[in-house]
């Protein structure tokens, strides 16, 4: 196996000049400093063995050449978007949803960021008239930053492991494709029941989306298709090669491999948890500790949903989010059909909306003291409301307005 740390997607990144909407640098080293759990320089986790697993039985089922690929998660936007097909108005490129660092930088929001550059290298891999490969399997590990719903599967710092098989003088067709996802399931989930739908990604055709059936339940693990042969094509690859995409959600294969019913748990400093997560091995519960309800009543603007939101309080709480496992979206209201009372409850203005969510607080580790759990209910609501009263459950925080209940 070849192992390949490209630095050509950042090095795109010719542009620094800033953009309004921009990470600040304090918030750029915190999203820096999070550890890649896919990553062994960064020390052992069951999330690699996943990687393994999955490269080695795709490798024994093809016996292509690997090109397992690890790159610094700034990337450019334009190999994170623009070189996979995405559309200037993609809402995926809004900045409620991706954290810019400039005007062409980014932190990586899928692993497929790596894919644009890898591709441009096995173009330039030619030599008397042809390619020197045939059958090349790209493996592209890493963490991504997204802006996420808050609940017992979602985190803003997911691992993903992107999987491109590219081949030449052959055309890959949907039985390939239909092969890799009975592979790759089998190898990581052996025995799991699973089904494909259709599902539309603007780097590939004959899109499919991959669940697991886990208790009554279908979860998504993952995407794929052929790749578009556009993708190829901008990447400098000729006419004659065709290839298979697919993107896995690694955190969610763990879970569902070793049962873990958290995904906070995945990194959980304490060391009856942290030591099962170095294997594969079904996953034996600690204690269960009591969780903690609070509802928030908040106004927010009307465009805020469930994904920014949670970014907004991931973005605030920092280390102290791992006490939240959920937060949920109870009801939403126009602030232009709420009763008088209820606008002037809430100092809400024209152009918000009334948001009730539901927290759930309920730390991997320990028991949350009532003064703890409302700390951390406090600073969720200083996050997100943004009325012009303010209802605190504890001592009102240092420079909060004078005009609170």
């Amino acid at each position: 196996m070849s192992s390949i740390c490209s630095s050509s997607s950042a090095s795109l990144c010719t542009d620094v000049s800033p953009r309004p909407d921009a990470l600040g640098a304090d918030e750029l080293a915190r999203a820096l400093a999070v550890r890649d759990l896919s990553d062994p320089a960064h020390g052992a986790h069951a999330v690699q063995l996943v990687v393994d697993t999955l490269v080695q039985a795709l490798r024994a089922s093809w016996g292509s050449r690997i090109r397992l690929i690890r790159d610094h998660p700034l990337v450019a936007v334009e190999d994170n978007y623009e070189r996979l097909g995405y559309p200037q108005d993609a809402i995926s490129r809004d900045a409620r949803y991706t954290r810019y660092v400039s005007r062409t930088c980014m932190l990586r929001s899928h692993t497929s960021a790596m894919i644009p550059p890898a591709l441009r290298e096995l173009g330039q891999d030619a030599g008397g008239g042809g390619y020197r490969w045939r059958d090349v399997l790209l493996a592209c590990p890493g963490m991504v930053y997204r802006r996420d719903v808050v609940d017992r599967i979602h985190t803003g710092t997911p691992h993903q492991l992107d999987l491109w098989r590219i081949v030449t003088d052959r055309r890959t067709d949907v039985d390939d494709l239909d092969e890799m996802i009975a592979v790759v399931v089998g190898s990581v989930l052996p025995g799991v029941p699973y089904r494909v739908v259709p599902a539309a990604h603007p780097y590939t055709e004959h899109g499919r989306q991959i669940d697991v059936r886990v208790g009554q339940e279908w979860v998504e693990i993952g995407e794929c298709g052929l790749a578009a042969p556009r993708v190829l094509a901008g990447a400098g690859l000729r006419p004659a090669v065709s290839g298979l995409a697919m993107g896995l959600g690694l955190d969610r294969l763990l879970m569902v491999r070793k049962q873990i019913p958290d995904i906070r748990l995945l990194r959980a400093a304490d060391s009856r948890i942290a030591g099962q997560m170095l294997d594969l091995a079904p996953y034996r519960p600690v204690s269960r500790h009591p969780a903690v309800s609070r509802d928030l009543s908040v106004a927010v603007p009307a465009e805020a949903d469930a994904e920014t939101l949670g970014g907004a309080v991931r973005d605030a709480l920092g280390p102290y989010a791992n006490a939240i496992e959920e937060i949920r979206v109870v009801s939403e209201t126009p602030v232009e059909a709420l009763p008088p009372a209820a606008v002037d409850r809430l100092g809400a203005r024209p152009g918000q909306k009334n948001v009730l969510l539901r927290v759930v607080l309920r730390d991997p580790a320990r028991t949350l003291a009532d003064d703890e759990a409302n700390a951390v209910r406090d600073r969720i609501y200083a996050a997100v409301h943004r009325g012009t009263v303010h209802q605190w459950a504890g001592p009102r925080p240092p420079g909060a307005t004078t005009d609170e209940r």
